[in-house]
């Protein structure tokens, strides 16, 4: 069968036909997606696509053997290719064009705890490439209101006590782009600041925090939507104080970010949260700027960050600062070494993200009327093509560094 976009679609200028398809919806074998001015017009499976109308300079894929999914989103980034999204515009580019080549077509761009000053020119700067580049959906402040015990690889020196003056101060410098904001719920006065943030259009997460489970249902009550990174920077579970994680795999309005890294979280347990909360998982890199470079030293706002093995720390210390992931060797590492259905990873890379930010009418499934972010993974799922509304962004002929 074939699903097709209404009659008045221009020519088909991409077609990838042979593949196996895979996104939230279904799984289909030998099947083809067809695209024309950035956006699906129309699926299958066969030969159908050759009935349809081809541009005159139409690119035709044979995707045989291969796995074509919808672009990865990334809800919590911090940086990559050696640069971190809190040094300006420029910066976020490059880190960007890291990521994208490894198949994150929609990119939340995180920044960490820090001087407000500093924080506030992080939201400008983010603004400023969102003028001119479609693929970054707002900002994410990781902070200020963390808790200290807590802090991960956040400063502690720059965290703050929640305060509707900063909040507004966030606000203003993001010009109304900023779309999430960790806080810890337990912090006096943090509650009361959910309100104004989610009528400014922000979605609110728990995170780095010491909340206990009766808080952080308060939080969810309250209007907060998501748990930053699952497990980390919270109380861990125990059988008779369960926390945060206990809270959000139980509120079905609540989305649970997961670092599906190895390191993070225990294979077994991404994959009992997958089955705990289905299609609620949202699979994201956390990472900074040691994403697709090598070991070595970097920074993480004010924080010294050592990558040794891939695994990023605190200088000095085992605490983790962040990863060096990228959205497709998350989505590999959930099928491969955590056991995650291909269908269930892919949404969680995909339509949960999307369906979070409010965007599933447009992004996260392969159906005619979405922009065709498109990701042609080989059957071990790296990424062999990236394309972002149509347009290429990498080839099998400059493939990304696994």
């Amino acid at each position: 069968m074939i699903h097709r976009a209404a009659p008045t679609d221009p020519p088909v200028d991409l077609v990838v036909h042979s593949a196996t398809l895979v996104d939230a919806e279904a799984t289909t074998p030998d099947g083809w997606l067809a695209a024309a001015d950035g956006t699906v017009v129309a699926r299958g499976a066969g030969g159908g696509w050759r009935e349809l109308p081809l541009a005159g300079a139409a690119t035709v894929v044979d995707g045989s053997g291969r796995l074509l999914t919808p672009g990865l989103i990334d809800v919590h980034c911090h940086g990559g290719g050696g640069h971190t999204h809190d040094d300006g515009a420029d910066a976020i580019r490059a880190a960007l064009g890291c990521h994208r080549a490894h198949g994150t077509t929609r990119s939340v761009v995180s920044i960490v705890t820090g001087p407000l000053e500093r924080m506030a020119a992080a939201l400008g700067a983010v603004s400023e490439v969102m003028a001119d580049d479609p693929t970054v959906l707002g900002a994410h402040a990781e902070g200020p209101f963390l808790h200290p015990a807590r802090r991960g690889a956040h400063a502690e020196q720059h965290l703050r006590a929640p305060s509707q003056a900063v909040v507004e101060a966030l606000l203003d410098a993001a010009g109304g782009d900023l779309r999430q904001l960790t806080l810890a719920p337990e912090l006096p006065g943090a509650l009361d600041l959910v309100a104004r943030l989610v009528d400014a259009g922000v979605i609110v997460a728990v995170g780095h925090t010491d909340a206990d489970l009766a808080t952080t249902q308060r939080a969810f009550d309250a209007g907060v939507r998501l748990l930053t990174h699952a497990y980390n920077g919270m109380r861990p579970l125990h059988h008779r104080r369960p926390g945060p994680a206990v809270a959000a795999l139980n509120d079905p309005r609540v989305c649970l970010e997961v670092i599906a890294d190895g390191h993070h979280v225990h294979p077994e347990l991404v994959r009992t949260t997958f089955a705990a909360a289905p299609g609620r998982v949202a699979l994201v890199t956390d990472a900074m700027a040691g994403a697709c470079c090598g070991d070595g030293a970097y920074r993480l706002g004010d924080v010294d960050v050592d990558v040794r093995a891939g695994v990023a720390t605190v200088a000095g210390s085992e605490r983790l600062a962040g990863s060096t992931l990228t959205q497709d060797r998350a989505l590999r590492l959930a099928v491969t070494r955590c056991g995650i259905e291909p269908r269930r990873a892919v949404e969680a890379a995909t339509l949960v993200p999307a369906r979070l930010l409010g965007c599933d009418d447009r992004l996260g499934l392969l159906r005619p009327g979405y922009l065709a972010d498109l990701v042609l993974f080989d059957p071990d799922w790296r990424v062999e093509r990236v394309w972002v509304a149509g347009v290429p962004v990498v080839s099998s002929s400059s493939r990304p560094r696994p």
